[in-house]
């Protein structure tokens, strides 16, 4: 078939190393540029659309607070993800990770948030994170069993218990879980402030869990680029054969990326009802252990990019709450403008290993 177009695809001898951080920046500008027109085909200045998503997240301490508060469940999941995506594991369940890791730190502090608890607020703090952390690690572990032991598909597997775990949320918080005094509203009680985690920013609502987050990317980063064993996952993700030569289990690699990237979304749900939430709700999340996956491959797969792109993400999710607000748009344009960044940066991937070429003139 014919070409139409003035120029073509060349493969390029070695993959673009600049293009490889190119790539996201430029599917963030196409992304902004394709918003414009979004805006101008929906009837609305396109100047006032790309000022609410790039300008208005940025007006005041309170705005930027609230833009690094939605970027910690984002960020947190990114960075388990990252470690599965390298060793060539592909966790599409850090959505249900995040669920039953928010749930079981949810039954922890409905268990020990009673009138006369012995329990200081720091050690419930604690054990509400242990709990989250454990409950994503468990759930991550059924899709490990399964692969390791009957070579299931691991995508497959893993995306469909996401929606068992938004199932089981359902029956707890209309169960087990359910508030008394709630007014029959499938939810649990809202935790007393002992229990929430301390404000990072007085007068804001982003809590200490950033300030973790941070440092947790900082941890990763040293494991992925400094220990042996990071070495042997990135190993095992880009040359199997090489790995297993070397001596390097695939089955260690499933495990460790499995239960680390269940361990970071169960944490990511476990900050997020003892932070902005304060209760367990069956909305306990937006998407984020979706929307993870796309902020893990505009981070390049690295945790220090992970932080840039949970940012990047979290402006499009509260510019989305902005426009809903201020230009009467629906909420689901936060989804379109996740769609066209996630297209646009794959279609940019593609001048990694591809140049455009100008055909000669006749």
């Amino acid at each position: 078939m014919r070409n139409p177009w003035p120029w073509k695809l060349e493969l390029r001898g070695t993959p673009s190393r600049s293009m490889t951080y190119l790539s996201p920046v430029l599917a963030v500008v196409l992304t902004m540029l394709l918003g414009a027109l979004l805006f101008m085909a929906l009837g609305k200045d396109p100047l006032a659309g790309l000022k609410v998503f790039l300008i208005d997240p940025f007006n005041g301490k309170r705005a930027i607070s609230e833009l690094l508060l939605k970027s910690v469940p984002l960020i947190l999941c990114a960075l388990g993800l990252a470690v599965c995506f390298r060793a060539n594991i592909w966790n599409i369940g850090a959505e249900g990770q995040f669920t039953v890791g928010a749930l079981f730190a949810g039954a922890t502090l409905v268990a020990i948030d009673v009138p006369g608890h012995a329990i200081p607020g720091g050690l419930g703090l604690l054990l509400m994170i242990v709990a989250g952390i454990l409950g994503g690690a468990f759930w991550a572990s059924i899709t490990a069993v399964l692969r390791d032991r009957f070579n299931a598909n691991e995508i497959l597997v893993s995306l469909m218990l996401t929606y068992v775990a938004q199932l089981l949320l359902m029956y707890a918080v209309n169960g087990p879980l359910k508030d008394p005094n709630g007014m029959n509203f499938p939810q649990s009680k809202v935790f007393s402030s002992e229990f929430m985690l301390p404000e990072l920013i007085s007068g804001t609502r982003l809590h200490i869990g950033f300030a973790v987050t941070l440092v947790l990317a900082i941890v990763m980063t040293v494991f992925m680029t400094r220990s042996f064993r990071g070495f042997s996952l990135i190993v095992g993700g880009t040359a199997p054969h090489a790995a297993r030569y070397a001596g390097f289990s695939s089955r260690s690699a499933l495990w460790i990326s499995l239960l680390i990237s269940g361990s970071f979304a169960g944490l990511a749900g476990a900050f997020e009802i003892a932070g902005p939430i304060g209760q367990l709700l069956p909305s306990v999340s937006p998407g984020y252990g979706f929307a993870a996956i796309i902020v893990a491959f505009i981070g390049r797969l690295h945790p220090v990019g992970a932080v840039l792109g949970g940012l990047v993400m979290s402006l499009l999710y509260l510019g989305g709450e902005l426009a809903q607000s201020r230009l009467g748009l629906p909420s689901a344009i936060t989804g379109v403008f996740q769609g066209m960044l996630l297209f646009l940066l794959l279609a940019s991937d593609t001048l990694i290993d591809y140049r455009l070429r100008w055909k000669a003139k006749v």
